[in-house]
């Protein structure tokens, strides 16, 4: 009797008690093949793996950075004479080094930092850190703890005589402070203090980056009226409320941009007065916990912030308020002017307005989203031309345009016959013609050869038999003919165009192949090769690359795009639960296009025995056409899900080695709000999620996100007013149908995502009678910070005990504990 009575037991347990989470006889997790794929492991077997071309002023040479397995290099390139040469002899440099620091150094190890070519080009600057303790320059008490630092030295190399020299005396400039705005012309310098602006000359700034509490530093007050909630520039941040007490006379950003002469600047002032208060509690504070108080509206909310243009007239230390307003509850954002990739390495680079010095571009608009204006502004007169109107039934969306001739033409980017194109306008609002056409998505303008009349840009899903994610580079003319592939192989690419256009720097790989790099011309053909990342010891270590697939939607007709990882100890003869990790849009796809060291959520999870699969759904990505994208609009919840379910029903009909009855998900945000809504939406398919910081109640997340990809519907009264009604289906209303096992986390101090999404959910679960596991993160935001290891470790806990039947896990974190240093030494 005893002998038939355990044989039950074990039956019970190999086979499963719940029903619902059909468990076959447990397996033990291969725990210690996972550990080898830590984020602090992989940075010391995958070193670099792009080209990062620093292009430079005087030519159309550029210099990178290349690290491999062997050793960290550094290039020179001059793509006219089809040259690449070391910049300098690593051995012979340290030699030189060590002679003037007196701490050795050799060709493996140079730790340089802060590379730099001189104005003539010639030569280089570099700094490195010794040994050398020396008390802080800026250090008022000099006995105090953390007074000393390690003395940096700084040199110069000459590329000619290959001699260096040591920078004595050497006066760094200081990185600049994020409340400076500097003007083109360095003249002056505008910032936000007490709600209001201010502003100081070059000799005074140059005192306040020295010291920024210089009694003697002169400003100049620019407005009065600026309040609290109702400021100019001055973003608050993560600030907490003693945080702003403390700091509430410090100079903050002023958010502006200037005019490239200098003489005008602009800013969007939003008045949020109105706008309700949100909440987080930093319990773990020291020495007691602390609040954060801050603006947030919720969708649906009339209170809505009041968003006004103020034209600076800086010579006159004058402005106004720009007369913008068309729209009820309407957004507002000008554009800067893009960085030339000349003054990347720049001490400073202006924030300039997209424009002339006569004229600035800015969009409004509409709260329902559904309307855009791309707008210019005279600034002589204030006065506002509509220069494209944008339409829609569902959101509008919009990129930076392109200026040709200072605006005399405009290149718009839109969506309007169902794909994302490029139109040419004249500067009164005509259309020209339309630039490109068909069924491909076009991302950004990359740069406008005005001479030559040819647009550069990126786009995705043009060519034949390949991913649709995959983006080339390409050049058209202005008038719609010629288009040319620059970038072509079935990789995914990403360039780096000289300001000139007459070279590229392209970068490729996918998920499946190495990343490589190479050096072409303008009309793409190539002129050398430049790089392949080293992945010798990430192959040492078992790694085998992930596999591409597509299936069907739920529809049986779209295309959907997916990425299977595998154990490296993979056994096809073994049935394998599977995981779905997701992230449902429509911003983007959870699915990996380029070879990504990164593997927390899908290779290093598969280690431990699961198929582990990343896939799009209908209503994800934006990167093919409108239909797809806005597939998802007024149903918010629902839209991805099916796709889902029908992704892992196809795979396993496929593969033998997939246990359907053994189906989690797991996702962060977005994807912790969809992997909760599969688990509720069909309860009797997903028997395990583990959902991180999920908006499950989008009544309470933040107004933009909702309303544009939820929809909120615009009504107007024969009187004329306007309002915005809002509905949105959540999860705490199927907390009902939970079966399976849900793990549910959050940062305590999450003011995106905020914590009551999740408290709403497990409420709700409460009240239904429902078994669910929580993990709360403290002190942490969205984002888990210094704890994404030890949820890594606890997610993957979840699953090996609920789809693998594995409970061995002792208290302590046997994986994260090997790796740490038990030597008790403080951390430099």
């Amino acid at each position: 009797m005893k002998k038939t009575y355990f044989l039950f037991l074990f039956l019970l347990f190999a086979f499963g008690v719940n029903a619902q989470t059909t468990v076959p006889a447990p397996v033990k997790a291969n725990y210690q093949l996972a550990s080898r794929f830590s984020p602090k492991k992989l940075q010391k077997i995958v070193f670099s793996t792009a080209v990062d071309a620093r292009w430079l002023k005087l030519s159309n040479r550029f210099w990178y950075v290349y690290e491999t397995t062997d050793i960290k290099n550094w290039y020179l390139v001059d793509p006219a004479q089809r040259s690449k040469k070391l910049m300098f002899s690593n051995e012979k440099l340290a030699a030189q080094i060590t002679l003037i620091v007196k701490d050795p150094f050799d060709a493996q190890h140079l730790p340089i930092e802060n590379l730099k070519f001189t104005r003539d080009e010639k030569s280089i600057q570099f700094e490195l850190k010794s040994s050398i303790d020396e008390v802080k320059k800026d250090r008022k008490d000099k006995k105090a703890a953390d007074s000393l630092e390690k003395k940096t030295f700084y040199f110069t190399y000459n590329l000619q005589t290959d001699q260096l020299a040591e920078l004595k005396n050497f006066d760094k400039v200081k990185p600049k402070p994020n409340w400076a705005s500097i003007a083109p012309d360095s003249s002056a310098i505008v910032f936000s203090k007490n709600n209001n602006l201010y502003w100081m000359d070059k000799d005074n700034y140059k005192k306040a980056v020295k010291n920024e509490d210089d009694s003697t530093v002169v400003e100049h007050q620019l407005t009065k009226d600026g309040v609290e909630n109702y400021a100019y520039g001055s973003s608050r941040g993560d600030e907490t409320n003693v945080d702003l007490l403390k700091d509430k006379k410090k100079r903050k950003p002023s958010e502006v941009l200037w005019s490239p002469d200098s003489k005008n600047f602009v800013l969007i002032r939003t008045d949020e007065r109105k706008i309700k208060d949100l909440w987080v509690i930093n319990s773990i504070a020291d020495p007691r916990p602390t609040l954060q108080t801050y603006k947030y509206q919720m969708p649906g909310e009339k209170e809505n912030p009041g968003k006004e243009m103020i034209l600076f007239d800086f010579a006159a230390k004058t402005y106004k308020k720009l007369n913008v307003g068309l729209f009820k509850d309407q957004e507002l954002d000008i554009w800067q002017q893009p960085t030339m990739q000349k003054n990347r390495d720049d001490e400073f680079v202006p924030s300039v307005w997209l424009g002339t010095a006569a004229k600035f571009y800015f969009y409004r608009t509409g709260r329902d989203l559904k309307k855009i204006d791309v707008c210019s502004v005279d600034v002589q007169t204030g006065n506002v031309t509509v220069q494209v109107q944008e339409r829609m039934n569902t959101y509008v969306e919009i990129t930076r345009p392109g200026l040709i001739d200072g605006g005399k033409e405009l290149v718009e980017w839109s969506e309007r016959d169902g794909w994302s194109h490029f139109y040419l306008y004249d500067n009164a609002g005509n259309l020209k013609n339309q630039i490109t056409s068909g069924s491909f998505h076009c991302d950004e303008i990359v740069k406008i050869d005005e001479k030559n009349r040819v647009l550069y840009f990126t786009a995705s899903g043009r060519e034949p038999n390949e991913d649709p994610y995959y983006v080339h580079l390409y050049s058209i003319g202005l008038d719609g003919h010629n288009l040319r592939l620059l970038d072509p192989g079935n990789f995914t690419h990403t360039s780096s165009l000289n300001d000139n256009t007459t070279f590229f720097v392209n970068n490729f790989s996918r998920v499946n192949a190495g990343p490589r790099s190479v050096l072409c011309d303008y009309m793409g053909t190539k002129i050398m090769d430049l790089e392949a990342a080293d992945l010798s010891q990430l192959m040492a270590t078992g790694y085998k690359f992930p596999e591409p697939f597509k299936v069907k939607a739920d529809d049986g007709i779209t295309d959907l795009f997916g990425v299977m990882y595998k154990p490296f100890d993979f056994d096809p003869a073994k049935k394998y639960p599977i995981i779905e990790y997701v992230y449902p849009g429509p911003q983007t796809e959870a699915v990996n296009s380029a070879f990504s060291a990164r593997m927390d959520n899908v290779d290093r999870l598969a280690q431990l025995g699961f198929i582990v699969v990343t896939v799009g759904n209908r209503g994800g990505s934006p990167e093919r056409s409108k239909w797809y994208h806005n597939y998802g609009y007024g149903n918010l919840r629902d839209y991805g899900l099916a796709d889902k379910k029908a992704t892992v029903e196809q795979l396993a009909d496929r593969y033998p080695f997939i246990d359907i009855n053994r189906v989690g998900i797991t996702g962060h945000s977005g994807g912790g709000f969809m992997s909760t809504a599969a688990i509720l939406v069909y309860p009797d398919f997903f028997k395990v999620a583990v959902s991180e910081s999920g908006n499950h109640d989008n009544s309470v997340y933040n107004r933009w996100w909702s309303e544009k990809h939820n929809g909120v519907k615009e009504t107007i009264t024969p009187k004329g007013d306007t309002t915005f009604q809002y509905t949105i289906d959540k999860n705490p209303e199927l907390a009902k149908n939970l079966k399976g096992n849900l793990l549910l986390s959050t940062g305590d101090i999450d003011n995106n995502v905020s914590p009551a999404n999740t408290i709403r959910l497990m409420n709700a679960l409460i009240k239904a009678n429902k078994r669910f596991d929580f993990v709360l993160l403290p002190g942490q935001r969205h984002g888990y910070g210094d704890m994404t290891e030890y949820f890594f470790w606890r997610k993957a806990d979840y699953f090996v005990e609920h789809l693998l039947g594995d409970f061995s896990q002792p208290v302590d974190m046997i994986e994260m504990d090997r790796d740490m240093e038990m030597t008790n030494k403080k951390k430099p």
